[in-house]
């Protein structure tokens, strides 16, 4: 019963096969005149499912198009959002550079700071300057907010800087246009690489909390003027000799992607002028 069932329908099929061919070639045959009219009227009765269903499937590829290309436009409008903030900070830092570097006019080499891997990242920065682009050891590094260390080798094209975080960094500072002296170091402890220590300061001074500290220029390394950072309150006391505060970083190692290198001819040279703005003052204390 299954094979004459198949049977039946394969025999089917292929009356429908013939019947079409011969209206086909009785299609073919007739006139222009009378084809078109015939055509037609088939795709509006018998063809009208085939017709529509091709249209739907149509209208499906175009949507099924338009989706995938808004995907790919939300995709990269999100990259974009996703990147502005570190292109506007990168680019406020390159404007910012740029003007240090009008007024200081000579005597340094503009370095990007490159990403290394390890233990002392927070430490030291990798510089995409070198000897051959005039870097000299302990020569200072600043960015446009501030110190950020010290060169502490050289290679040909590269070069390694101390941070201001590095537990051996220190610089004479200065407060008050040169009135009050102390040295200046990385805060140990808890806050570690987060705020500095500004130590030697005499009992009988007292500094207001957003006091600016600037290099003092002795020493012969760092010429005199380069803002340290600002007073965030007493770290500690020695009863009658002296004081040690807590100062906030005018510059954060880990922040700063383009910086200079100074050359050791400017050590001698007061650089006041070079940096007209200071970190913002700040009455929020740190705790020790």
């Amino acid at each position: 019963m299954t094979i004459g069932t198949e049977r039946y329908g394969s025999r089917a099929d292929t009356a429908v096969f013939v019947v079409c061919l011969v209206l086909s070639l009785v299609a073919l045959a007739l006139p222009e005149a009378l084809r078109l009219p015939v055509a037609s009227a088939l795709r509006r009765t018998v063809l009208l499912p085939v017709v529509t269903a091709e249209r739907q499937a149509a209208l499906s590829r175009e949507e099924r198009q338009d989706v995938l290309a808004l995907r790919e436009e939300r995709d990269s409008l999100a990259l974009a959002a996703a990147l502005l903030p570190d292109l506007r900070s990168e680019n406020a830092q390159l404007r910012a550079l740029l003007r240090l570097s009008g007024r200081l006019g000579y005597g340094y080499v503009s370095a990007e700071v490159m990403h290394q891997t390890g233990m002392t990242d927070a430490l030291t920065l990798l510089l995409s300057s070198g000897r051959s682009e005039g870097v000299e050891p302990l020569a200072p590094v600043v960015a446009p907010a501030g110190l950020v260390g010290s060169v502490l080798s050289v290679d040909a094209h590269t070069s390694v800087a101390m941070a201001w975080s590095h537990p051996d960094f220190r610089v004479g500072a200065m407060v008050d246009g040169g009135r009050i002296f102390g040295i200046v170091a990385a805060r140990r402890g808890e806050t570690a690489g987060e705020v500095m220590e500004l130590r030697g300061i005499a009992y009988r001074e007292n500094l207001p909390i957003g006091t600016p500290v600037v290099t003092s220029g002795l020493g012969g390394v760092f010429p005199r003027g380069i803002p340290i950072g600002t007073v965030q309150g007493v770290l500690s006391e020695t009863a009658g000799w002296e004081r040690t505060y807590l100062l906030k970083p005018a510059v954060h190692p880990a922040q700063a992607s383009h910086v200079m290198v100074l050359s050791l001819e400017r050590a001698a040279d007061t650089l006041t002028a070079a940096f007209d703005t200071l970190p913002a003052p700040s009455d929020s204390g740190v705790k020790p």
